[in-house]
């Protein structure tokens, strides 16, 4: 490809957003949180300079932030150095017309080991703090503030709707 067919290609909603219907905000986040709600594992994707890192894993969506507890790995590269990620959570593909799935891009924090914000979490997920404070190597608390959702559900086009909705925080 061309640098402007790749272009062409990286704006194709922003092209197709300029003249679709568009749900209004407060109905859009509505179901936004919904389907955050109706899911628990997402793809989380790091990276720094040339290393990308796009790693499954569980979350908890709490006061409009998502995390997730992870004993380490190389998604840390990342999150050392670049606080941008990007979450995917998406149905299993089931043809065309039933298409749904988000893509949510954010910036990332770790959370502080047993502070307030970090015994909140464990709490909600009924983790005993006497386990966590046992374990051998610590549990990271990560954590997603959200900045813009994407959400792409083949079900807006029934009310007529572009199947491709943004969301901006």
């Amino acid at each position: 490809m061309t640098h402007d067919e790749y272009l062409k290609a990286a704006n194709y909603w922003k092209e197709k957003d300029l003249v679709s219907k568009k749900i209004n905000k407060e109905e859009l986040l509505i179901k936004i949180l919904e389907y955050i709600k109706s899911n628990n594992t997402c793809a989380l994707a790091t990276g720094k300079d040339d290393f990308v890192r796009c790693t499954p894993i569980e979350y908890s969506f709490i006061d409009g932030a998502f995390y997730m507890f992870s004993e380490g790995g190389e998604k840390f590269i990342g999150l050392e150095n670049n606080k941008n990620v990007c979450l995917a959570i998406y149905d299993k593909y089931d043809g065309f017309g039933n298409l749904k799935g988000m893509e949510i891009m954010g910036k990332a924090e770790i959370i502080d080991l047993f502070s307030e914000e970090y015994i909140k979490v464990a709490t909600y997920k009924k983790i005993p703090l006497k386990a966590l404070k046992s374990l051998k190597e610590p549990m990271n608390l990560i954590k997603v503030n959200p900045l813009r959702i994407d959400f792409l559900n083949s079900s807006f086009k029934k009310d007529g709707y572009s199947s491709r909705q943004e969301y901006v925080f």
